[in-house]
């Protein structure tokens, strides 16, 4: 897709300013007009490359054809709203997740009295209720007589007695959503596996599956290559019911031509064009029904999801494989979750995850931008680079995609970093950094439309330089205020930040000698105020030859002290008879915060822990142990408070 032929650096081209914001964008009006589009496209693509195998590569610089114009047609009448979003997290939510309310797949949940984990292709429930830690069942994470090879079980949502196992599976065509019935007693009975058909949707930093109430919400890309063979109807989103391998059913689209959209850009001839697409399952239907929404954009992708509405951020990859680096390649889509029309903006530079992103409650969109990067595909958020700014635009300039985020939308801002960038909004602060440099700026000061700090100075003058003296690979919220972690040759250091109204600033410090972190995803910390400047806040940690912990730490008025750990003791590998998911590559480790008590889940090990004395001498220590492993099951009873 061409946008705008903005070569200049990022965000200047964002001077050139906005179209007046149009209702939303435009679908195709039947599958005629979709199938003529793409194979329009597609000829003219093919015509290029063969015109240009037939140049030296001395001539690259000569004549190309023609984009392929898209005709627009009347938006459709919004679909049936979807099952309104639940206001707040869940009271028994151990996720730490982005957005209150919005929960995410992960690989422990807890639902009443038992916890559900998943882990390499199985799901094993632990009674918790009234004080026990007691494994309780183990059931296989996929239909009976399946065969799971070539299968991946990664994330795991509850919903009441409802368990939603969410995996990829390249033998059977795609996303597996499997179903599970949850008894009193922790037994679990699988109840139905849909598949819907779609491309990988593996990212190392975010989650695939979302849950707001009863919808369970799905992102999932769809590549259309201009050189391929396959029909494009054959690649489109679709469900069916799975019966097993001797009735496996028949895929039916759930996305069809008049929920496709697209803004008045035109294809660009050789680029991987992709359907970003969003499914919405209610799951108080029986049988699921699922439907979908998708726009056609760039492959390069980088998806948030809000209590509202998906944002997809597309960047073009030039025909080398390299991610783009010119300012014309952007645009950020708007999926609202109520099933309405999309809309759509175009802007410059490119996001890293979906920690870049944060919808307000003042109705804005805030994202934190590079001037290059290739979306967070597998590991594609490592990459990425050049200047940072602040984009934070006004919901409403959101249209029919003609419009363009306008100079006062953006803040430029301090730092280059180099390597990993981390990212994070805490209240209303921005958080980034690599290496051993962060910075923090109020996202909402001065930076309202018409009267942002504007391109022509250098930096902020608001952000705020922090060097935590060790490397920033991750940050966290804690509470009101922010955490930054990271190794500084063999020790892990923690750093709070505290967050004022007008200034930011590093106050308490704890440093873990001999330990890095175990998990880089941010479902491996979690974090449990106890007061309005006080909480326990837990890290899965590696430690050499001692193996694996979970690090618990208490803060006061951001002072840390060290509470000791919870160790694992399996050590090394154990054959567990493991058929599928045989690589954690959603991590095994978790810290658990069930109201006082303190669990720490370490492979196929859950310890439980209790805070014991007071001041200097208050120490976490082991109460009680199980293995949950399936070919091994052993517990050690709770050792009496004294």
């Amino acid at each position: 897709m061409r946008y705008f032929l903005l070569a200049a650096p990022l965000l200047l081209a964002a001077a050139l300013g906005s179209a007046t914001a149009a209702p939303g964008l435009k679908p195709y009006a039947d599958e005629a007009e979709l199938t003529a589009a793409l194979q329009r496209w597609q000829t003219v693509s093919r015509a290029q490359t063969a015109q240009r195998a037939r140049l030296s590569q001395q001539e690259s610089g000569g004549a190309v054809a023609p984009a392929v114009a898209m005709s627009a047609a009347p938006p459709p009448a919004p679909a049936p709203a979807a099952a309104k979003a639940e206001s707040g997290a869940a009271a028994d939510s151990i996720t730490n997740v982005q957005t209150a309310g919005v929960d995410e797949g992960g690989i422990v949940k807890r639902a009443g009295d038992h916890l559900i984990i998943l882990r390499r292709g199985r799901l094993f429930t632990v009674r918790v209720g009234g004080g026990a830690l007691e494994p309780a069942a183990q059931v296989d994470a996929y239909a009976p007589g399946t065969d799971p090879r070539g299968a991946w079980y990664d994330e795991l949502l509850v919903s009441g007695q409802t368990v939603v196992v969410v995996g990829y599976s390249y033998a059977r065509g795609g996303t597996e959503i499997g179903l599970f019935d949850l008894g009193r007693d922790g037994r679990l009975t699988w109840r139905a596996t849909h598949h819907l058909r779609s491309f990988d949707y593996y990212s190392a930093r975010n989650y695939a599956s979302r849950l707001i109430g009863q919808q369970l919400v799905f992102y999932s890309p769809t590549l259309l290559q201009p050189w391929s063979s396959t029909p494009f109807a054959q690649l489109m989103p679709a469900q069916r019911h799975w019966g097993g391998p001797s009735l496996p059913g028949a895929f039916e689209r759930i996305l069809p031509a008049t929920r496709i959209y697209r803004t008045d850009d035109d294809f660009e001839p050789g680029q991987t064009l992709a359907l970003h697409t969003v499914t919405r399952c209610d799951l108080g239907a029986t049988p699921l029904r699922c439907e979908s929404s998708a726009v056609l954009g760039p492959a390069g992708r980088v998806f948030y999801v809000s209590a509202g509405s998906v944002y997809v951020w597309t960047q073009a990859v030039n025909r080398g494989g390299r991610s783009g680096t010119l300012a014309d390649l952007s645009a950020v889509f708007r999926l609202p979750l109520d099933g309405s029309t999309p809309t759509a903006l175009k802007a410059s530079g490119a996001p890293t995850d979906a920690l870049s992103f944060l919808e307000d409650e003042q109705g804005m969109l805030n994202v934190l931008l590079r001037e290059q990067g290739g979306g967070e595909g597998f590991w594609n958020a490592r990459r990425g680079g050049g200047r940072m700014a602040l984009l934070r635009v006004p919901l409403s300039a959101f249209g029919d995609g003609r419009g363009v985020a306008v100079r006062e939308h953006y803040r430029l801002l301090p730092g280059v970093p180099v390597g990993s960038l981390q990212n994070r909004f805490v209240g209303d602060w921005l958080l980034w950094g690599a290496g051993t440099q962060a910075w923090a700026t109020r996202y909402a000061a001065g930076a309202d439309v018409g009267a942002g700090a504007g391109m022509d100075a250098d930096t902020d003058a608001g952000a705020q330089t922090l060097s935590p003296g060790h490397q920033v690979e991750r940050i966290e919220s804690l509470g009101g205020h922010a955490l930054l972690v990271g190794n500084q040759g063999e020790e892990l250091r923690f750093s709070a930040v505290q967050l004022g109204r007008r200034s930011a600033s590093l106050q308490g410090r704890f440093v873990q000698g001999g330990a890095r972190q175990a998990e880089s995803r941010t479902h491996g910390f979690f974090y449990r105020a106890t007061g309005d400047e006080a909480g326990l806040l837990g890290l899965p940690v590696l430690r050499g030859g001692a193996g694996a912990a979970v690090v618990v730490l208490r803060h006061s008025h951001l002072s840390f002290t060290g509470l000791g750990d919870l160790t694992a003791r399996s050590g090394g590998r154990q054959d567990d008879g493991c058929k599928a998911s045989c690589v954690d590559w959603y991590g095994n480790a978790r810290p658990i915060f069930l109201g006082d008590r303190v669990l720490a889940l370490m492979g196929y090990e859950l310890v439980e822990g209790r805070v014991r004395g007071g001041g200097a001498r208050e120490r976490i220590t082991e109460v009680a142990r199980i293995d949950f492993s399936p070919l091994r099951r052993t517990s050690t009873r709770p050792t009496p408070f004294d």
